[in-house]
């Protein structure tokens, strides 16, 4: 049997020769549009389509790019596509994959934002994120074992996994500190013992062969790939352009102190001095938005991140909610022209959120390529990716209890939301369903439930109120004095 053939009965599509940019056009604009479930979510859809099923780049390399990705600031999800992508097309591959990955999201929560303030009450809405919450913890969970299965090879990775674990959920640590003890242990170990911290753990029990991809281990880096330093000096430059003349506009423009420039300059800090991925960027948010800046109230920005958890892309594109909000309540624009305010400011937030994402990933792409065969790199990366397993884990957890006690253990134990779960692991593990086909499936039987007269509104507002406690956000809302309706009002029965 050929090589082609035996990957065709083992259900793996063999790798092509090579691969247009409109297919890779169209895979990035799918993903955009079914990337639910958080990063774990994204991370393992891409791991599933990209490594298993369409064999454009190997397990390798993937978990290379997705180690570099992780240790930045910002969405690593999106920085993964990203990457990915100007791996494959060069600069403009890394812009489109990017681009796509957040623009479907952008668009929705703009019109998602836009029923919120100018319709209020959305029960058909808040039925369906009622469906959704329990089947996005139980894709957290399905990524947790997929990526833990792949990369926890040997005792010292799995002790590396649960310390990140006990490390975040006990303790309360910070990501930063978890990545970095991580990032440590990999380097002394890799120093002590190589083959333990290879990529795969150094485990003899490797997994399965998936047959060669596109982009495998042994592909030589391409031109484009190599680092070169003015290179690096010509995506600085290009950066700090595509950033200050924005800004340098507005500033001109509006002045120092008006809200649209001071909206550009906040979410540009909250994406340089934030580590660790959404739920570390969404505390200094809060308090900016809220608190300081009073751009929304507090019940304002818990919908926000229900619309931001239940809706494709990154979860940090709650951004773009706040961002929306913001300029409509301040009618920036006039009375007649709220719509356009909120849409502007949206864009706009998001523009200055995830442009540091591309610097990183074109600017710093070259020089994560160059050391794929450094163990003084590598190592360190592969205890980093078995610490992020744990960190996942315990997201699994925060999102099933927030689910399942809305609000908290001391009150009732939703049954609803858990047969929802368990309809969606088993769909997932033991069916192999696709995300998206599970997501709508739960989005529809949500919508059912609610319809028939179940307290969607209620759950969806108490467990955003714990999720908030949890994170310990803080804030005062009496600085916004206009109060839009929530979505967390109770439907009627």
């Amino acid at each position: 049997m050929t090589r082609s053939a035996n990957h065709v009965a083992q259900g793996i599509s063999p790798p092509q020769a090579s691969l247009g940019f409109r297919q890779a056009f169209a895979f990035w604009l799918k993903l955009g549009f079914i990337s639910f479930g958080g990063p774990a979510g994204q991370i393992a859809i891409m791991h599933q389509e990209l490594v298993e099923n369409r064999r454009w780049i190997s397990e390798r390399r993937f978990l290379h790019a997705l180690n570099y990705c992780m240790v930045l600031p910002g969405p690593e999800a999106q920085q993964l596509a990203t990457y990915i992508g100007w791996l494959m097309h060069r600069t403009w591959g890394g812009v489109v994959a990017g681009t796509l990955f957040v623009l479907p999201s952008l668009l929705i929560l703009i019109a998602l934002s836009w029923v919120y303030v100018a319709f209020g009450d959305v029960p058909a809405i808040a039925g369906l994120f009622y469906g959704i919450k329990p089947a996005v913890a139980a894709i957290v969970v399905q990524a947790a074992h997929r990526i833990g299965s792949r990369v926890l090879r040997n005792n010292w990775l799995w002790a590396i996994a649960a310390a990140a674990f006990i490390g975040i959920f006990a303790f309360n640590l910070p990501f930063p500190v978890i990545v970095a003890a991580a990032a440590l242990i990999g380097y002394v170990g890799g120093r002590i013992s190589p083959r333990t911290f290879q990529a795969g753990g150094g485990h003899d029990g490797a997994a399965k062969e998936a047959g060669p991809a596109l982009i495998g281990d042994d592909t030589p880096v391409p031109e484009h790939a190599r680092f070169h330093w003015s290179r690096l000096a010509k995506v600085a430059v290009a950066g700090t352009l595509l950033w200050l003349a924005p800004m340098g506009l507005l500033a001109a423009t509006y002045g120092w102190d008006d809200t649209l420039t001071q909206m550009g300059w906040f979410f540009t800090k909250a994406a340089l001095l934030t580590f660790g991925g959404a739920y570390a960027v969404l505390p200094y948010v809060y308090q900016g938005a809220v608190s300081h800046y009073g751009w929304l109230t507090p019940t304002q920005m818990i919908d926000g991140l229900a619309l931001g958890e239940t809706t494709p892309g990154p979860l940090i594109m709650v951004v773009a909610f706040v961002g929306f909000v913001g300029g409509y309540v301040k009618a920036l624009f006039g009375p007649n022209a709220l719509f356009l305010a909120g849409a502007v400011a949206a864009c706009l937030v998001t523009w200055f959120t995830f442009l540091p994402s591309f610097l990183f990933i074109l600017g710093g792409g070259p020089l994560v390529e160059s050391t794929r065969g450094d163990i003084g790199f590598t190592t360190p990366l592969t205890a980093i990716t078995a610490a992020v397993v744990g960190v996942i884990l315990n997201l699994a957890l925060f999102f099933g209890y927030h689910v399942l006690w809305p609000k908290g253990f001391a009150g009732a134990f939703d049954a609803v939301s858990a047969l929802i779960a368990l309809g969606a692991a088993v769909a997932l593990f033991s069916f192999k369903r696709k995300v998206v086909h599970v997501i709508g499936a739960c989005a529809v039987a949500g919508l059912v439930v609610s319809l028939a007269g179940y307290s969607a509104g209620t759950v969806l507002k108490s467990s955003a109120e714990t999720s908030a406690s949890r994170s310990e956000l803080v804030g005062n809302g009496e600085q916004n004095q206009i109060l839009l309706p929530s979505l967390s009002r109770k439907l009627p029965t």
